[in-house]
């Protein structure tokens, strides 16, 4: 993927969420233009796409006394393999989107809800709450303990460091803005990842400039109270680097531990009755836990990561991820046209998330709420309409669970801030009707923020 849809002033660098706000102003995006408005949300992502087209348009006969007019004569059927989907990677923006939508409608989930454990299920829901077992008790136990489901969060501790790192890795560490500078994948990075370091987030962090980067950019612009353009110029980028030590790199190598190598995987099954089998609902591999961990796109990890087998005492290259965001979130906007979260204390704008806020056919509601619970390691409750009947199951914590690996509750029931099993996919999902994120940036607001907080849905 390139930047495409950049001009060609850009640039980057980060901030780990400054304090010191006196040399810029503080802009409150309630009285900004839509976002949607600054930048078009139906920018594509500019991936090099490989289309295979069948020559199939008939050919005419040649011409002789016997045939003095041209006819058609059908091409013989050729006997031809089925042709391979296109590689995620090639994929558009709009294909992606057609993917997870296609993926949503397999799920067979009519309603659910998040649940702190499978008991409180049976006093929430009126709709035949006796219908399904809980589990196991022993699949209750150790949960929190679960290095599975911990791993996200255990940031501290891994050692990062910059010995043997490639040369595409230097040269990402190493990029710099410039006027009138070409556009180059190492600067997308570090502008992603920069994004993130100040926590006007991009989601997972993939080497391409599409939507969710683009609005990262302008939400970063706003949050200073600079030109919100999504262009980067001299002023961005001295805002992008404030308060970041010069040499800090963006990629780094990782060593992998014991730990993780020895983390619980198990791939999740589709329908509600497979997952409601399983233990928990555990990352599928290795590559989709450090995806998550340093907040990278899968695929991203792969290309960074050729022919490794990820096993202990093993060095991947991974992102140098973003310090701990070091303000109360007071209030939070969740604007649909945005597809965007945005994050005050007060009214100062301090951190933004691209998000998923409801469907078409589920609409989130309007309005202004309160945020009631806060749960970690959520249960969910699953009903599945199989005609007149309804069936529910309990579907155990975990992050391929369907509201991720936090819950926060609104007072409007049923609906709820919550992350994802899908990062890569935010802002192209469809949600029922709740505010959706990638884990990590669910963690941090789930951090910040405590029960009695407004959360306000446009």
């Amino acid at each position: 993927m390139t930047i495409a849809a950049l001009s060609a002033s850009i640039s980057i660098a980060a901030l780990a969420a400054p304090n010191d706000s006196s040399r810029l102003p503080v802009r409150n995006t309630d009285k900004m233009p839509s976002l949607a408005v600054l930048t078009s949300l139906e920018i594509q992502e500019n991936r090099n796409r490989t289309i295979n087209r069948s020559n199939t348009a008939a050919t005419p006969a040649p011409v002789t006394k016997a045939n003095p007019k041209p006819k058609l004569q059908p091409q013989p059927k050729l006997q031809t393999k089925p042709k391979p989907k296109p590689a995620a990677d090639n994929m558009s923006a709009a294909e992606l989107t057609r993917k997870d939508e296609q993926s949503d409608r397999t799920d067979d989930i009519s309603e659910g809800q998040a649940v702190a454990a499978p008991s409180n299920a049976l006093s929430i829901d009126s709709s035949d709450p006796f219908d399904f077992a809980p589990s196991d008790n022993k699949q209750l136990q150790g949960f929190n303990d679960d290095t599975s489901i911990k791993s996200i969060e255990d940031i501290d501790g891994k050692k990062h460091t910059t010995l043997n790192l490639s040369s595409y890795a230097k040269q990402v560490n190493e990029a710099t803005w410039s006027p009138n500078m070409k556009v180059n994948s190492a600067m997308t990075i570090k502008m992603q990842t920069l994004l993130d370091w100040n926590h006007a987030s991009p989601g997972a962090i993939d080497g391409g400039w599409g939507m969710n980067s683009k609005k990262a950019l302008i939400n970063f612009q706003n949050m200073k109270g600079l030109p919100a353009t999504g262009k980067m110029d001299q002023n961005t980028w001295d805002a992008l680097n404030k308060n970041i030590p010069a040499n800090k790199p963006v990629l780094v190598t990782y060593t992998l531990t014991e730990d993780d190598i020895n983390t619980n995987f198990a791939t999740t099954p589709s329908g509600s009755e497979a997952k409601s089998k399983m233990k928990g609902l555990y990352y599928q591999d290795i590559k989709e836990m450090l995806g998550e961990r340093f907040h990278m796109d899968v695929r991203y990890l792969g290309k960074l990561n050729k022919n490794k087998d990820y096993q202990a005492g093993e060095t991947v290259t991974v992102l140098n991820t973003r310090g701990p965001l070091k303000e109360r979130i007071t209030r939070v906007v969740a604007n649909k046209a945005d597809k965007t979260l945005y994050a005050y204390n007060g009214d100062k704008l301090v951190a933004t998330y691209p998000t998923t806020v409801g469907s078409d056919s589920t609409p989130s509601p309007q309005g202004a709420f309160k945020i009631v619970n806060k749960v970690k390691m959520p249960w969910y409750k699953a009903t599945v309409n199989n005609g007149d009947q309804k069936k529910v199951h309990m579907l155990p914590p975990g992050p391929n669970n369907p509201v991720g690996i936090v819950w926060m509750g609104l007072s409007k029931p049923s609906y709820g801030i919550h992350g994802s099993p899908k990062p890569e996919g935010i802002s192209r999902q469809a949600s029922a009707g709740c505010v959706r994120l990638t884990n990590w940036d669910v963690l941090e607001v789930y951090a910040n923020i405590e029960n009695g907080a407004t959360v306000e849905l446009k």
